[in-house]
């Protein structure tokens, strides 16, 4: 028996190649009539900077700023996934219905993508290759390598265009 996509999960970070892998998702859902979930994920600080970061401020104040912003970013990033979402979507308006969440999550973007495509029990994971968002994290070059690699999912990657 062939493979049913049903529930595709697309991380993305708002790059071009994430778009790329946007519309290749759209596509496998429009032909498999399947629901996509939208993920993009906040890295989180690298201990060394934290330490630094958390030696120049007063005590617990990079806590108290941390979780007093992280709602509000979330609320940002998740309208932001929305609004291009509709705004790829202009020509085929139908497609906009497919979506079923807009996630954002803050951690290991590599642990969280896995951990959300088994929460989800996403039958594909589709991503951009390579990833420089509108922030750049220097690690998410590897993200896609990893998440092939440690998957027990199907991934397509979408090389960078």
């Amino acid at each position: 028996m062939l493979p049913h996509y049903q529930r595709i999960l697309v991380p993305m970070d708002l790059s071009l190649n994430s778009i790329q892998a946007f519309k290749h998702a759209i596509m496998l859902a429009r032909h498999n009539d399947s629901r996509l979930h939208l993920l993009h994920v906040i890295p989180e600080v690298d201990a060394a900077m934290r330490s630094y970061i958390e030696a120049m401020l007063v005590k617990g104040s990079l806590d108290r700023f941390e979780h007093d912003h992280e709602e509000k970013a979330i609320k940002t990033l998740q309208q932001k996934l929305k609004d291009f979402a509709a705004q790829e979507l202009t020509d085929h308006p139908e497609d906009f219905e497919r979506i079923d969440s807009f996630e954002v999550l803050h951690g290991n973007p590599i642990t969280r993508i896995l951990q959300v495509a088994d929460r989800i029990e996403a039958d594909m994971v589709v991503m951009g290759a390579h990833s420089k968002g509108e922030i750049h994290y220097p690690f998410l070059g590897h993200t896609a390598e990893k998440v092939l690699r440690k998957s027990m999912r199907p991934v397509m990657i979408i090389p960078t265009t």
